[in-house]
């Protein structure tokens, strides 16, 4: 999606963290936090990965990836210095990708606050290299999550380029699809149902499938809402109306996560017995089901067929 370019950005829901002198390759998480912050990282990223040993249910020193991500280089814009002074207005956000994540930030935390008299503001963390959070301490290769034991969503905006590797488009709204996910996870952890991907970690019909499957759709819905998101009520909105070229792009990120097709692209065959996140298919059907309806209760994902 388009920023508005005179809408303003509020950087004090974001806080810089980490630093370029993580390790690039191997570790993925200590254990500083505990087995179960490490699990319930795993669970909570964006796309899958056996980052705590045995499949998410359990293990225990340093966790490993399957992506050989190296974040972190993208440091031209200022996408990882952690000072956000130049990420004061839309045309900013529509420049620069920490910015596009601030304003994104921004956007979904107003819908939210907006939709569920419930809701709870959830600080995002830009990060690049190492960050210790409430789950433990992570580098750029897990790619974002959210930690459930903080209330935060991590990301390093370097993992926009190992997305479009992964097969997304690159285009602005298949990045920002990400953040809404993220900003899922939190909705689910306010309203007590984050817990149901730790009870059944594993398979096509799995507790955590339909916890992931649910972040997408409502990633979907705060996107048939973005546009009238803004700060405060006298704010000019910001974001422009979304077209079917940005619809198309955040289906390409939500394809490019799917459990199948990381496993085709990692060891040949699909296992979905091993699923934590859904198919690409799944992942895409539910991100329209929320973008269509634009109602949260549509995405009810602990009843019925997946699809």
């Amino acid at each position: 999606m388009t920023f508005k370019e005179n809408a303003r950005l509020d950087t004090g829901q974001v806080r810089s963290g980490g630093g370029g002198g993580g390790r690039r390759g191997g570790g993925g998480m200590a254990a500083g936090g505990g087995i179960g912050g490490i699990i319930l990282l795993v669970l909570f990223m964006l796309f899958g990965g056996n980052l705590g040993g045995g499949g998410g249910g359990g293990g225990g020193g340093a966790a490993a990836s399957p992506w050989n991500f190296s974040a972190g280089e993208v440091s031209a814009e200022g996408d990882s210095s952690g000072d956000f002074s130049h990420c004061q207005t839309g045309a900013d956000a529509n420049e620069h990708r920490d910015c596009m994540v601030i304003g994104t930030v921004n956007s979904v935390q107003d819908f939210w606050s907006t939709a569920w008299s419930q809701y709870e503001p959830a600080q995002t963390v830009i990060f690049s290299g190492v960050v210790n959070t409430g789950c433990g301490t992570a580098n750029s290769q897990v790619g974002p999550f959210y930690c459930p034991l903080d209330q935060q969503v991590y990301i390093d905006v370097g993992f926009f380029d190992q997305l479009q590797q992964m097969g997304g488009d690159g285009g602005s709204l298949s990045q920002m699809y990400v953040v809404g996910h993220e900003y899922g996870h939190h909705v689910q952890n306010l309203n007590g149902v984050l817990g149901r991907a730790q009870q059944d970690p594993q398979g096509p019909e799995s507790g955590a499938v339909r916890v992931e499957l649910q972040a997408d759709c409502y990633a979907g819905v705060w996107v048939a809402h973005a546009d009238g998101t803004r700060l405060g009520r006298e704010d000019e909105a910001i974001l422009e109306p979304v077209t079917q070229e940005q619809i198309n792009s955040a289906l390409t990120a939500a394809s490019a996560v799917g459990d199948d097709r990381i496993q085709e692209q990692m060891q040949g065959r699909v296992t979905p017995e091993n699923w934590t996140h859904g198919s690409s298919e799944q992942r895409q059907k539910w991100f329209m089901t929320g973008y269509e309806s634009g109602d949260p209760n549509q995405c009810n994902t602990f009843s019925g067929d997946l699809g």
